[in-house]
């Protein structure tokens, strides 16, 4: 990387960008691999993973020390797949059970994949000094220029999860070059205000961090009817993260300022993600509404917007990954890579932002399509008459640009 990247931490933000969808629905077809249940009750079970291949790397920033973990070593010019999880998790609690999904695993296998650790999240890490001063979440974008030039990546596809999800999207708003596509999870654009900053410093006087925590990824509704899940999840937030580290890191990302995103042509030099994105958020999750409203301010022409019904709002990876990893194939798919006898390949070279950035191929959509009619129909799934899917060059005829939207059913 140029010397002076990192000083582009300043620069203004690019913008940001978004879709609409096809009516699609996904059925489980295989399930997790040995011991990767979903669910939390046992924590060695939770957190075990097949870690033979991966290693451990404290990676110096301007900022402090970024803990990593990676598989894998760069592959030509195929990107690395990079993570970074929500708050409360670290990378093992929030990615484990997709990543050890055995379709995801085809797919990964062929890509480095490098798991990103928030500054103190990840497990066992040391307590921070008092008076420690936590970096931002714009200085938490700014050291990950470091991870992409320690290991030699050319540039990344980013997957985040709610605090995870707005660090890589500040990431690929200020060092757009190094990013060729997001899959950012229950994001939520918008900073707090007055009303907001004022209740949750209330409601960190009167409840206890892992409530706090626990607001923040379950809805009212699943804190109430889904305690079993939520118990579980108390237990590993009050457990596997230091306390003091999630405090600082919670305190930090209540203090965030608006993306400032907008959907081009809609206000003077507007400012927008140039890689293609895909959304995600589940209909009973918190961040639902900031979901809708960060897909309303997205160019429609390079972005997908899946919205996944059933998925508890804490764990959109977990309960049947399936979903999300078909998607993610087609979404590979739909920036010009080819899946191969030898593995994911680029058709050509790195696509440039535009329509055809994230235009997911007619047959394959088709073949999606046909392969979940049983789904559509199911008694379980209907909620009413709702359009046929509709392929690419359907969409293409239609309104002229591509335009990707997925509603999917557990």
């Amino acid at each position: 990387l140029p010397p002076s990247l990192p000083a582009r931490a300043g620069l203004l933000l690019q913008e940001m960008t978004m879709a609409g969808l096809h009516e699609l629905r996904f059925t489980e077809e295989k399930p997790l691999l040995p011991g990767q249940d979903a669910e939390l009750d046992n924590s060695d079970a939770f957190l075990a993973a097949v870690d033979t291949d991966w290693k451990e790397h404290d990676i110096e920033t301007p900022y402090g020390l970024l803990h990593v973990v990676i598989r894998g070593s760069p592959k030509g010019n195929r990107p690395a797949i990079l993570t970074y999880h929500d708050v409360g998790l670290n990378h093992k609690l929030c990615f484990n059970t997709f990543f050890n999904y055995e379709d995801m695993q085809e797919i990964t296998k062929h890509f480095v994949v490098c798991h990103v650790d928030a500054p103190g999240q990840q497990a066992g890490a040391s307590q921070f000094p008092q008076g420690y001063q936590y970096p931002s979440m714009d200085q938490l974008a700014a050291m990950l220029p470091s991870v992409v030039q320690h290991f030699g990546f050319k540039y990344v596809i980013g997957i985040g999860v709610g605090a995870g999800a707005y660090v890589l999207a500040r990431f690929a708003l200020i060092f757009p070059d190094l990013v060729e596509g997001l899959v950012l999870m229950n994001i939520d654009p918008n900073g707090k205000g007055w009303i907001d900053w004022a209740a949750s410093k209330l409601s960190g006087l009167t409840s206890t961090l892992p409530d706090t925590v626990l607001s923040h990824l379950f809805s009212q509704e699943e804190l109430v009817n889904n305690t079993e899940l939520v118990q579980s999840y108390r237990q590993q937030i009050s457990s596997v993260v230091n306390q003091f580290n999630l405090q600082l890191f919670l305190n930090m990302y209540n203090s965030r300022r608006d993306l400032d995103i907008n959907r081009p042509g809609t206000v003077p030099n507007a400012k927008t993600l140039r890689c293609p994105v895909m959304l995600v958020v589940g209909d009973n999750a918190p961040a639902e509404e900031g979901v809708v409203e960060c897909n309303s301010k997205l160019d429609p022409t390079n972005t997908t917007f899946l919205k996944v019904r059933g998925w508890q709002g804490a764990q959109p990876l977990s309960p049947q990954p399936g979903k999300l990893t078909e998607a993610f194939k087609y979404f590979l798919q739909g920036m010009g890579y080819s899946e191969c006898p030898r593995g994911w390949r680029r058709v050509g070279g790195r696509s440039a932002p535009g329509p055809h950035s994230l235009a997911v191929p007619s047959a394959s959509m088709t073949r999606l399509a046909r392969s979940r009619t049983a789904s559509l129909t199911s008694a379980s799934s209907v909620e009413g008459a709702r359009p046929r899917a509709c392929t690419h060059s359907e969409s293409a005829e239609a309104m002229g640009q591509v335009n990707h939207t997925m509603e999917v059913s557990c």
